[in-house]
């Protein structure tokens, strides 16, 4: 038997001992952890007018939150989207009381606070006036409730978005249903306030384009009928005021509801009553459950406690839009966000059945418009067979070789 030699019993105690130190010992730094990127934190302002409590009476009144709510439940809708992005919404809500702030001073404050996006539920000449004050600050104006054609055309700006659709668009939308039905000719009866006369003159445009006939145009002169909901001495000589008159159907503007719900079942021929009132053509209807619209009702009637109105709609896409844009940039600098809204790269899902988009030569949000009488929905525009170079959403409202709209 072999015995092994020192320096081989030396190398195998030392083997056992572990490995041997080098220099002076060293206490063992922990591993370094990667910092959590923060969530980048977006905010969207709103400013509306809120509206009157409504008489215990009044079943149909507008309700007080209209619009805001909308907004609301959009940022829920972006911040459950954020949970996966890191991208967190809030909402800064402003109301425009009597006495308060105007318009302008709340959309600079709000600016000055970081606010780079402003959702309006305002008349035009407030959208004007808000977008012009802060246009220097690079805010993005998002017009939720000025249908005035003018914004879109002479009176365009930059950085104002569209969200609901022009007068151009309803009437546009109508008169494919009528053009559809082959109701061609037309009684237009006409408020007697500026918003009625520019929605019958875009009704009269409408008209041209789809090759129906305006047989009369008479000017409603009986005042607030259906507002004073009973009759009055000048209900006999309403229901006559359709008497011998060639039409198919009869088209009101009265964009303040004072009368044109009285006119249905009034006219002394068996006709039916569109435009303003009757069959109109609008964003959203509580009837709308298709393209997982149902969906959205739900959620809004469990967030607002009733049903979602078109400008509650509005004011949600509007809102969505800064969410989506945001998600697929992965910045909120506004600087970026505009410009891509006009990209064709950006698409906004809106229960529509098809992506929505904005139009760059003048910034109106491209969607399909419900045709709806109150409790049912009728159709939905573009109707089938209108074909267009870019998409069938273009045959809605003004067009490129048409526009006025020249940004500055």
């Amino acid at each position: 038997m072999r015995i092994p030699s020192r320096s081989l019993l030396a190398v195998l105690a030392l083997s056992l001992a572990g490995p041997v130190p080098l220099g002076p010992a060293r206490a063992q730094e922990p591993a370094a952890v990667p910092a959590q990127p923060q969530a980048l934190e977006t905010r969207i302002g709103i400013l509306y007018q809120p509206q009157p409590s409504p008489a215990s009476y009044d079943a149909e009144a507008v309700p007080e939150d209209e619009g805001v709510a909308g907004a609301r439940m959009a940022i829920q809708d972006n911040n459950t989207t954020g949970r996966f992005t890191k991208q967190t919404y809030a909402l800064d809500e402003v109301a425009l009381t009597e006495g308060g702030p105007s318009a302008v001073e709340a959309a600079k404050g709000l600016v000055a606070k970081g606010v780079k996006y402003l959702v309006l539920t305002l008349p035009a000449a407030e959208v004007l006036a808000v977008s012009d004050a802060v246009k220097a600050d690079g805010a993005v104006v998002f017009n939720a409730a000025a249908a005035d054609d003018a914004l879109r055309g002479a009176e365009c700006r930059q950085n104002v978005f569209h969200v609901v659709p022009s007068r151009a668009m309803q009437t546009d939308a109508l008169a494919q249903f009528l053009t559809f039905m082959r109701w061609r000719k037309l009684f237009l009866i006409v408020g007697p306030n500026e918003a009625d006369r520019l929605y019958a003159e875009a009704w009269k445009n409408s008209a041209r384009k789809f090759a129906l006939k305006i047989q009369a145009e008479k000017p409603w002169t009986f005042g607030p009928l259906a507002r004073a909901r009973g009759d009055t001495p000048t209900r006999a000589e309403a229901m006559v005021f359709t008497r011998g008159i060639d039409y198919d159907m009869a088209i009101v503007a009265d964009e303040a509801n004072d009368w044109g719900d009285y006119v249905p079942y009034k006219t002394v021929d068996p006709r039916p009553v569109g435009g303003t009132q009757g069959l109109i053509a609008t964003t959203w209807h509580p009837t709308l459950e298709t393209w997982g619209a149902a969906q959205a009702q739900n959620r809004f009637r469990r967030l607002a406690g009733r049903l979602m109105r078109p400008l509650d709609y509005q004011a949600w896409a509007a809102v969505r839009t800064v969410g989506d844009a945001v998600t697929a940039k992965k910045t909120n600098d506004a600087a970026a966000i505009g410009p891509f809204l006009t990209d064709p790269a950006f698409s906004l899902p809106a229960y529509k059945g098809v992506s929505l988009s904005y139009r760059p030569w003048d910034h109106q949000l491209r969607q399909p418009l419900i045709v709806v009488q109150p409790k049912a929905v009728v159709s939905v525009s573009p109707e089938s067979g209108y074909l267009h170079q870019r998409t069938p959403l273009d045959t809605l409202g003004i067009d490129l070789p048409e526009t006025a709209c020249k940004f500055r």
